[in-house]
């Protein structure tokens, strides 16, 4: 080969270098600026409204852990209802929403610190007798009889309901006192504060002793009788805290079907596995009238304790007032000013609402 074909192939190689670097530049150039344009979507995917930034939470592993919650706390499409399946792979997608602070509780919170607030005396009387208020329609005396038989004749008792405001002056009560009940002969209902149960304590015929706790089954609503009057309808259902020492459990239900009739249902059982089987059924039909009526104004006549309807004057210091049943008058005769004073601070909070 010449001197002159040399140099026409060196210029050759020089020039094909020359623009294979000039190519490799612009691509560098180009993959530099692609890969800025995908840095700064995924910057402006993180930085908007808040919309999809629950999603970079739950893909760290940062969620909050909902109180309650089970081995996962990320929101699935299950529980969202926002999953979608994609037409190319078939795989779920889950749409990540941000998660309610309001349903985040642990110590301290404001739920926890209102459950756990200790009530002064003063409150913790009202709290109870506020509790037992709906149940009033149970005062007066009654009479009971039973479906099943004892000794070829169903069993009679007559019995009574009113307040106990003095065996117990911080823990009132609504009580009732039978002649022959073979199922109740005596018991004491209140309200438990710290449980937000009913407390129902009962002594039978034979002396034997059962506490009971409960709630309702039934809420308490009104209905219009076959007087054309509204009435009270409710049910309570009590279980023994536990069985007896012959394995034995009982179930007693208050269920109050208008204003001047309840039946009280008696169920028992032996062993936790076993279901409650009906044992009796006492219909109960009351004396007299209610002392309850199913109006919630008694202008005058509402009862300074209880705030039900009066049906008894007494004074004090040259003042009526009126109370619903013998057991609200004897607290009120033993400490007139304590329950003056209680119904006034009771209308003062009344006043502010």
């Amino acid at each position: 080969m010449g001197v002159s074909n040399r140099f026409l192939h060196i210029s050759s190689l020089h020039h094909c270098c020359h623009s294979l670097t000039a190519t490799a530049g612009l691509l560098t150039r180009r993959l530099l600026a692609s890969a800025v344009l995908v840095s700064l979507s995924f910057v402006n995917a993180g930085c908007g409204d808040g919309e999809e930034q629950p999603a970079a939470t739950a893909a760290s592993g940062d969620t909050p852990a909902v109180a309650g919650a089970g081995p996962s706390t990320t929101p699935s499409a299950a529980s969202s209802g926002s999953g979608e399946k994609s037409a190319e792979s078939g795989d779920e997608r889950v749409e990540f929403k941000p998660l309610s602070l309001s349903g985040l509780k642990g110590k301290g919170s404001a739920g926890s610190d209102t459950a756990a607030k200790k009530l002064s005396p003063t409150e913790q009387i009202q709290s109870v007798i506020s509790h037992l208020q709906p149940l009033q329609i149970l005062l007066g005396q009654w009479r009971g009889t039973t479906r099943r038989e004892y000794e070829n004749f169903k069993a009679v008792d007559q019995h009574e309901w009113v307040w106990d405001l003095r065996t117990k002056p911080e823990q009132p009560a609504l009580v009732i006192q039978s002649d022959k009940s073979p199922y109740v002969k005596s018991g004491r209902l209140t309200w438990d504060t710290t449980a937000q149960k009913f407390q129902l304590t009962t002594t039978d015929v034979n002396g034997v002793t059962r506490n009971f706790t409960g709630d309702y089954s039934e809420p308490v609503h009104e209905v219009v009788g076959s007087d054309d009057k509204l009435h009270k309808v409710f049910t309570i259902l009590f279980d023994q805290d536990k069985a007896g020492s012959d394995g034995e459990q009982w179930q007693l239900a208050i269920a109050q079907q208008e204003n001047n009739r309840y039946l009280l249902e008696v169920g028992k059982r032996r062993g936790q596995a076993a279901a409650f089987n009906r044992f009796d059924t006492v219909s109960t039909q009351r004396e007299g009238t209610s002392l309850a009526a199913s109006d919630t104004d008694y202008a005058e006549k509402t009862c300074i304790i209880s705030e039900g309807l009066g049906t008894t004057e007494v004074t004090y210091k040259g003042r009526s007032y009126w109370v619903c049943c013998s057991g609200c008058r004897a607290a009120f005769d033993e400490d007139p000013e304590k329950w003056i004073a209680l119904a006034a601070q009771r209308d003062k909070e009344k006043d502010k609402k």
